[in-house]
């Protein structure tokens, strides 16, 4: 047999983890001393040393070599050690059947030639009662290794010891994380990080060796330049699981039926962060009694949450199951399952990693939330920030966790609002379909009318939570932004030395932008004054009105801006150059007149140009306006000099008045004027008071 070691790179995966080849290192010593141990008794205790050295490879010390070492007292190569070597898919380790071992896929040994150039074997071992020694020299230029590759010597009176070599590391592409983190290869390769490392990932298998042999100990050195480091891996060093190991069901909930699969054994180990400053809490799955992979961030997100003790304690949960061994892929850094479920029949038998987190978040955020977590504070400041209400979250079948904040709940809701919403609309055209294809004289007829009918009302549902989740937030930015313009608070309202004051200007954006029409732009916050100017299906505002068009001609005559710019000059003599700051118009026929009036201005005194400017408009139409709505707003109201015919409003904020239009000489009524003066804070608060109905129905608060 041989191990073709170009083939393997190229059909084995990469393992991108720095450590894989120190983790192969150690799981293959382990198996060495099991195996010598099961055949002799008298086998001195386990002995692993591994040693990292760190080379510079230039003078700027921007690039480095590595050699790793590891030296071990297990077994050795002896003739089956080294066909199993040499063969990929080997069993050798499968059909010892010792309690202890891990399983053969071959995959391992490729990682050396994925990670480094060149790997040196010296194995002294026992064969037919003597002791001998078998080397083995691999660099770039070694296509295949066989057992003729090894050489074999006499080694009498030796210890039975197998030393690795590995040098010439590779600069492999990095992953999103490593890039992430950006660490130099002296932190990587240091002692403490590499022994920090193969204690969580391999634990279970260091448990399983304690209870095997008792007693052990594993030294990790390394060196770069003058500064040398070492830490051990002692059997005392390893914790007791907390608790029995808990049996958790696979589920999924993403087909059209609800399954579940088979169990998951969960085993707990906790970490007192005064005694383990550099840990971290960590969740993952597990294979072959080795940690595969971490879906620690799929519940914590961000790296200072993971690295925050929960009530003082580093938590790290060990997931084993059948499937997991079953599915584990061949570089052992994954499983070969989907990664997100779907409700695809061809997927309607297999379990997918989402299946897998959602099925242990319960007991995993049970696990590592902090006691100070306050679950009902972040929902709050969810509905403050993007109207996301308790009802929306618990609709959506969301749950809240620590290590969310505001914007992914707001996300997650949302996005399963809109699949509902896709999928129950896709549903309601299918069943229209059966509908149309049955015969009314049936009574299948009626009870798929009343299942569409349920169905529709679920989905309005859903589509109305959603949109008025949007629109509650948007109205209620509006009013806080226009209480500000109306203050004159805005950064953009700060006075600058030779700049003019443009509040009003400013003001009459927020309603409307300037200089437009609804051909142009469909977004503008006319509700402010009134909720049906919303829904006007053409709207231009501050735009000269000869050009606005009516069933494809000019709805005024040509001479109607100098007419109204003559009319607002005597109205307005100190402001001549200036015209109604909104006039907006629809195809209904009527129009809306807006004055924002300076401080200063006494706005009841400007009542008759509202009038004025009504008739000239309705003139200049033809008669095509006849609706006329009137907004004269501003700061000062003098109650004494307000006309006859207004009326105070029920709440004693502002006037309002409706009368007719008629000709002076013959009595000829050509449209209605209906007007209200409005102080600036009375028609904010009016804004409020109409969100408020919708704010009472998402049960949200956004002060």
């Amino acid at each position: 047999m041989t191990l073709d070691i170009r083939g393997g790179r190229k059909n084995t995966a990469i393992n991108h983890s720095d450590y894989v080849v120190c983790e192969e290192l150690l799981s293959n010593a382990i198996d060495a001393y099991v195996i010598r141990k099961s055949r002799d008794s008298s086998t001195p205790p386990f002995m692993v040393k591994i040693g990292v050295k760190i080379l510079d490879v230039d003078l700027l010390g921007a690039q480095f070599d590595v050699v790793i070492e590891c030296m071990d007292n297990g077994v050795g190569f002896g003739d089956d050690e080294v066909k199993a070597f040499v063969t990929k898919d080997s069993t050798y380790k499968d059909r010892l059947q010792i309690s202890g071992i891990g399983k053969c896929k071959g995959a391992g040994r490729i990682q050396f030639f994925h990670h480094f150039d060149r790997l040196a074997i010296n194995s002294v071992f026992e064969k037919d009662g003597k002791i001998a020694r078998r080397t083995l020299q691999v660099d770039e230029s070694t296509r295949e290794i066989s057992e003729q590759s090894f050489v074999e010597t006499a080694a009498s009176g030796m210890n039975i010891a197998t030393i690795f070599t590995l040098t010439g590391r590779r600069q492999n592409q990095l992953t999103a994380d490593q890039k992430a983190e950006q660490r130099p290869v002296s932190e990587i390769f240091l002692a403490e990080t590499v022994t920090a490392h193969l204690y969580t990932s391999l634990l279970q298998r260091l448990i399983i060796l304690k209870k095997l042999i008792g007693e052990f100990k594993i030294e990790v050195a390394s060196q770069y330049g003058d500064q040398v480091n070492a830490k051990t891996i002692e059997s005392k060093d390893l914790p007791e699981p907390v608790g029995e190991p808990v049996a958790i069901r696979l589920f999924c909930h993403h087909s059209k039926e609800f399954r579940s699969g088979p169990l998951m054994k969960v085993t707990r180990y906790s970490f007192p962060a005064l005694e383990f400053a550099n840990f971290q809490h960590e969740v993952a799955l597990c294979a072959n009694a080795a940690a595969v992979q971490e879906i620690t961030k799929r519940y914590l997100r961000h790296a200072n949450e993971r690295k925050q003790p929960a009530d003082g304690k580093f938590e790290l949960l060990l997931i084993e199951s059948d499937l997991l061994e079953e599915r584990v892929n061949q570089q052992r850094d994954g499983f070969d399952i989907p990664a997100n479920c779907s409700e695809s029949e061809t997927l309607a038998e297999e379990f997918s990693l989402e299946d897998v987190v959602n099925s242990l978040e319960d007991y995993v955020f049970q696990i590592i939330t902090p006691g100070d977590f306050d679950k009902d504070s972040l929902i709050k400041s969810t509905e403050y920030k993007f109207g996301i209400t308790r009802q929306m979250i618990e609709g959506a079948n969301v749950k809240i966790h620590f290590g969310d904040n505001e914007e992914n709940i707001a996300r997650r809701v949302l996005r399963k609002l809109q699949e509902d919403i896709v999928g129950d609309t896709s549903k309601l055209f299918k069943l229209k379909d059966e509908l149309l294809a049955l015969d009314p004289r049936t009574s299948d007829f009626r009870s798929k009318v009343m299942e569409l009918s349920w169905k529709y009302a679920s989905s309005i549902k859903k589509m109305d939570m959603t949109n008025l989740s949007q629109l509650v937030v948007r109205r209620s930015a509006m009013i806080e932004v226009l209480g500000l313009a109306v203050k004159g608070l805005l950064n953009c309202q700060i006075d600058e030395p030779g700049k003019r004051k443009e509040h009003e200007r400013i003001i009459h954006n927020i309603f409307f932008p300037m200089g437009k029409d609804s051909t142009e732009t469909t977004d503008h916050d006319i509700w402010l004054l009134n909720e049906e100017y919303q829904y006007f299906e053409y709207i231009a505002s501050d735009k000269p009105l000869k050009s606005i068009k009516w069933d494809g001609g000019s709805l005024f005559d040509p001479d109607i801006d100098e007419s109204l710019a003559t009319l607002f000059e005597e109205n307005n003599k100190e402001h001549k150059n200036k015209r109604p700051d909104i006039a907006l118009f629809s195809k209904e026929g009527a129009a809306i007149i807006i004055e924002f009036k300076a401080p200063d201005v006494s706005i009841q005194d400007h009542i008759p140009d509202l009038a004025q400017y009504a008739r000239l408009l309705a003139a200049k139409s033809s008669g095509r306006i006849r609706k006329f709505y009137g907004y004269l707003i501003g700061c000062k109201i003098d109650r004494s000099r307000m006309a006859p015919g207004y009326t105070r409003f029920a709440n004693g904020k502002g006037y309002f008045n409706s009368d007719k239009l008629s000709d002076d000489d013959t009595g000829r009524v050509y449209g209605e004027l209906y007007s209200e003066l409005l102080l600036y804070e009375d028609f904010i608060d009016r804004a409020e008071l109409r969100l408020r109905v919708y704010k009472d129905k998402l049960n949200v608060e956004l002060d």
